[in-house]
């Protein structure tokens, strides 16, 4: 494969030099920008397969650029901020941000993620995924009925049965909460003993392994604490 460009885009040059660095040694070609405007400007002369985006910025912010961009170009932007409020991480995805990371970054993290949308997106020809018949699709996840499994950015995951028909639950109420017992009966078709919430515990967590790629901060499956557990919506 031909090598692939990121576009880096903060006002803190340490923090562009820095991650600059990290994704040459992974072997990416990087373009650097210090604010919005200079971000497109770049995106109208240079081919970009992904572009890192910090939020606060001069001249034109994070969020305003991405507005933008997202008029004319469908390449993944992986939102890079301080901001770690709830409302400032959907904003950026409902403006169509494919993901988003807080400052500070683990490299190790930061770097996964990026290989994980550039091959969900050239795995895609440049778009999203569709869901198509005897799918169902959330984002860049798709659990497959026919082959019972789940592709995560363009790779196969492999599921047991009981990993399989829980995702399923969960994917087709995406954002609906499921109590433990709720779950255990609708997956294992018993009644709910007091000792079910570990088994599905259990299983969730494998799920999560085997989905995220930080399994202790899940993009899909989340657990709502003294409640159960839903699929995020995206």
């Amino acid at each position: 494969m031909e090598e692939q460009t990121i576009l880096v885009v903060d006002d803190n040059k340490e923090i562009v030099f820095s991650l600059g660095k990290l994704l040459e040694y992974e072997g990416y070609h990087i373009l650097k920008a210090y604010d919005g405007m200079e971000a497109l400007e770049i995106l109208q002369a240079n081919t970009v397969d992904l572009i890192l985006l910090d939020v606060m910025m001069p001249r034109l912010n994070g969020l305003s650029a991405l507005m933008k961009l997202r008029q004319a170009y469908k390449i993944p932007v992986i939102i890079l901020s301080a901001k770690t409020e709830e409302s400032d991480k959907v904003s950026g995805l409902i403006m169509g941000a494919d993901d988003y990371i807080a400052k500070p970054y683990n490299p190790a993290e930061l770097t996964a993620r990026v290989a994980a949308q550039l091959r969900r997106y050239h795995t895609w020809g440049g778009s999203a995924p569709k869901a198509q018949e005897d799918q169902l699709v959330n984002g860049s996840l798709i659990l497959d009925r026919k082959t019972k499994e789940a592709i995560v950015d363009g790779t196969n995951v492999k599921l047991t049965a009981k990993e399989y028909k829980i995702l399923e639950l969960l994917m087709e109420h995406p954002g609906q909460v499921f109590s433990a017992e709720k779950i255990y009966e609708r997956v294992w078709k018993e009644v709910a003993a007091f000792t079910v919430e570990n088994t599905v515990m259990v299983h969730i967590r494998h799920i999560r392994e085997k989905l995220e790629i930080d399994p202790k901060n899940p993009k899909y499956v989340k657990v709502v604490w003294g409640i159960g557990y839903k699929m995020e919506k995206y």
